[in-house]
């Protein structure tokens, strides 16, 4: 039987993404840097916004200037910048215990992570009670930079940190791990469909790897206008455009995302940001805001 077969449990669940902070081999916080008209940061935290029903909270290295946010991002510091990881992930999931009992926690620099698979992820919890954290384990490697953990455990890292156990191995030793195989994962029947390859954990680690991943076409997705919007722009009907931002989406069918212009991702989520961002598998409806529209 697939996952999907399984519905997760209502318990709340929150997101962490670690901005990090200056890196040596970009250059550039990895946060700031520029993803199709937005920002690596702003993409990574809109998309695993999609996927959780609490905040998604960044941790930032102590100073660090971030990008803009999209909304419902909280925002906590490091207490000591150059600590790694298990430091900003403390801090994540002490934060994320005021909002749900686990939370998924992922680096900035995953450019290409999907909703869906946020999903799977957190689905690995169910309906094991007893599992502390949920490990995908791709491409010969375990990712605890796009895993799932109990918010409850901010109190054990932070006891292995003042060990000096500074790695997130050590923190596997010590609890209830659940591991995620490609198969295991790719048993979700959406994720196999949006991101076949896993190409949710690959991340870019140093300028060839973003000047690789930038090339790469943006998500496509099907675009639909409905009333007066209909007939505006180009040809009417559903579209099948790239686009990785809801205002490119607009801009691909001569729409001005205005005051007087809506967004509905999938039917169910309104947005008026243009830079809410777009994956593979979205349908974008675009709406007029004005009462009669």
């Amino acid at each position: 039987m697939s996952q999907t077969a399984h519905s997760p449990s209502n318990e709340g669940r929150a997101g962490v993404v670690l901005a990090g902070g200056r890196s040596s081999r970009m250059g550039a916080p990895k946060a700031t840097l520029e993803w199709h008209g937005s920002t690596l940061l702003r993409r990574i935290t809109g998309i695993v916004g999609r996927a959780v029903n609490g905040p998604v909270i960044v941790v930032r290295a102590p100073g660090q200037e971030l990008p803009d946010l999209g909304p419902h991002v909280l925002v906590r510091d490091d207490p000591e910048e150059g600590r790694g990881p298990m430091q900003g992930l403390a801090v994540g999931l002490a934060a994320a215990a005021e909002h749900g009992r686990v939370a998924f926690v992922c680096s900035t620099d995953l450019p290409f992570m999907h909703s869906a698979f946020v999903t799977a992820v957190l689905r690995g919890f169910d309906p094991d009670a007893s599992v502390d954290v949920v490990l995908p384990h791709i491409g010969g490697y375990r990712q605890p930079m796009a895993a799932g953990y109990r918010t409850g455990l901010a109190a054990r890292v932070e006891k292995l940190i003042e060990a000096q156990r500074m790695r997130p191995a050590h923190l596997f030793e010590e609890v209830t791990v659940r591991q995620l195989d490609e198969a295991t994962l790719l048993a979700d029947t959406r994720l196999a469909r949006v991101d076949p390859e896993l190409d949710s954990v690959l991340n870019v680690n140093n300028p060839d790897d973003y000047r690789a991943a930038r090339a790469r076409p943006a998500p496509e997705v099907v675009v639909e206008r409905f009333g007066v919007l209909a007939t505006r722009g180009s040809a009417p009907g559903s579209l099948r455009v790239r686009a990785a931002t809801i205002g490119a989406a607009a801009d691909q069918v001569g729409l001005a995302l205005d005051g007087h212009v809506m967004a509905a991702i999938n039917g169910d989520q309104i947005r008026r940001d243009a830079k809410s961002p777009l994956q593979a598998g979205d349908t974008v409806s675009f709406l007029s805001a004005d009462a009669g529209g």
